[in-house]
């Protein structure tokens, strides 16, 4: 172990130049960053001698206090120690995908009369087909399932047939309406669908249908013709390949200052399942250990498309693939398409990055054209809305990352005052609001919105005052779509046509129809009350 003072004491000669993993901890010995190295003399060592550094990693290396390391016999060895203590130890540095969701498969119970579900674990009492990253395409393939292929969904066999049954969605083996033999040739078509082979499905229940309508069966041929076609509508409106037979992830890259941005899309068995957006933090080789952080907690596939090697050397590249390998138990290859389906699947992707990198840009314009101390990632707006002397209410909308949170929308009653008056009910509700979050200790925007000029802005910025606040504040006035800012009598004026602008006149309707939603539901509520009462 190496102890050092400051950055400036480290000597390279101390270190090793085996292949290893190397470990920063601070002066009360908490790790603060694992990493692994094929020299690790060489690796350690540019963290130290490189002053071009991303912010993340000055302020890591201002830190450290302890390096330790541990050799090994080759990088592949390295990999899957660096993985192994990484998960162990948790260390504040290294990336933190925690927030990526675990995904679900369809599944198949291993019971005498398999039942259909949704799973987010593979177990083996059940059969799994996935992991299907987009949630809406799942749904809908498993619900294709039970409609074509009949299979029960019911936790528990009941004793008499359910609704299922009723409207035909089951063939109710619960009473005897079927044999395990019939019931087990279901299961056995459902299981070929899932697995990708949705041509070889559509002949069967063609042929099926043909004979149905040779034996004069009319309405059990047109049930078997519209379930084809809904076969046709989910698969055609996906990238399908029915020759490929394993599956892929696609994973693309791109810096956009001091942050990196990553989308995988995952592809089974030829068929597009959805994206993943990510931003993490700039720090040396992010392409490789976002790669190695994915892979840990999530299903490997046998193919992993990128749009940029996140290695050094052919040797890496062997080594990472033969580290995923490992983890998967089956080969993993590394691939950088240039031509055919292969690249029109990395630059789909690319595209999905692109609208990504245009929300995050105006996100960083809105910053920089207001002076923003911190990148307003969570922003709420304000609408009042009223109808005369009555009905005063208020709206609250919350976007994150450019995107609305509805769990996070609020509706308020006035409740301090009657009749109409906006800079008061702007005071109220901005401080019923901001009271609540304080009490709560819960998160607090970077950046708040009201719906108004200078009036609107003044009492919104008494109200934070009033609760010992100083979070940025806005007005965005409608008929001139100009900004209005504390203690400034002119307002501002931008391209109505920019990202940003765009952004926060999306925010600001947002926040108009919600709190007049909520004005015509207690306009509603009343007049059924006088309709009652009269």
């Amino acid at each position: 172990m190496i102890q050092i003072t400051n950055p400036s004491d480290f000597k390279s000669s101390d270190m090793p130049t085996n292949p290893g993993v190397y470990l920063f901890k601070d002066e009360q010995g908490e790790i603060l960053y694992i990493g692994k190295a094929k020299s690790l003399r060489a690796r350690v060592k540019s963290y130290f001698s490189n002053t071009d550094q991303p912010a993340k990693t000055r302020q890591l290396v201002s830190r450290i206090r302890n390096i330790d390391w541990i050799i090994v016999n080759n990088e592949v060895e390295a990999l899957l120690l660096e993985n192994k203590l990484v998960k162990q130890h948790t260390p504040k540095y290294n990336i933190d995908l925690k927030d990526a969701k675990t995904y679900a498969y369809i599944s198949l119970s291993r019971e005498a009369f398999p039942r259909i579900l949704t799973s987010r674990k593979v177990s083996r009492k059940l059969e799994s087909f996935g992991p299907y990253t987009d949630g809406f395409t799942r749904q809908d393939l498993q619900r294709l399932v039970v409609r074509v292929f009949k299979l029960r969904t019911c936790k528990t066999m009941p004793k008499r047939a359910c609704l299922n049954s009723h409207i035909h969605l089951c063939t109710a083996p619960c009473i005897r309406n079927i044999t395990a033999e019939q019931y087990s040739e279901q299961v056995k078509q459902a299981r070929s669908f899932l697995n990708g082979n949705y041509q070889q499905t559509i002949e069967q229940l063609k042929s099926q249908m043909q004979a149905a309508s040779v034996e004069q069966k009319y309405e059990g041929a047109l049930e078997l013709r519209n379930q084809i076609a809904s076969i046709r509508l989910l698969t055609e409106h996906q990238i399908v390949d029915n020759e490929r037979r394993f599956d892929q992830d696609v994973l693309v890259f791109k810096q956009y200052g001091e942050k990196m941005l990553a989308v995988q899309m995952g592809v089974r068995r030829g068929v597009l399942l959805g994206k993943k957006e990510f931003s993490v933090d700039l720090q040396p080789q992010i392409e490789q250990e976002f790669l190695k952080a994915f892979y840990t907690t999530n299903h490997i596939p046998r193919e992993i498309l990128l749009n940029k090697p996140c290695w050094q050397g052919t040797e890496e590249k062997k080594a990472l693939e033969e580290f995923l390998s490992a983890k998967r138990c089956a080969p993993v290859s590394l691939t950088i398409p240039r031509r055919a389906d292969k690249l029109a699947l990395v630059k789909l992707a690319e595209k999905n990055l692109e609208s990504t990198l245009e929300v995050d840009s105006a996100l960083v314009d809105l910053q920089t054209e207001l002076n923003l101390s911190v990148l307003p990632r969570v922003i709420e707006c304000f609408d009042i809305s009223n109808l005369g002397q009555e009905h005063v209410v208020s709206g609250m909308v919350n976007f994150r990352d450019a995107k609305p949170d509805k769990s996070n929308y609020r509706k308020f009653k006035i409740k301090t005052f009657e009749g109409q008056d906006d800079f008061a009910a702007v005071n109220e509700v901005v401080t019923r609001r901001y009271r609540r979050l304080i009490e709560e200790k819960s998160q607090l925007p970077d950046l708040v919105v009201v719906d108004g000029g200078p009036g609107q802005v003044s009492a919104a910025k008494a109200a934070l005052q009033s609760l010992g606040l100083q979070l940025p504040l806005i007005g965005l006035a409608k008929e001139h779509e100009e900004i209005y800012l504390p203690d400034e009598s002119a307002p501002r004026n931008f391209d109505k046509n920019s990202r940003m602008m765009l952004l926060l006149r999306r925010v600001r309707d947002a926040a108009h129809e919600f709190s007049l939603g909520y004005n015509r539901k207690r306009r509603q509520m009343k007049i059924k009350e006088e309709f009652k009462s009269g």
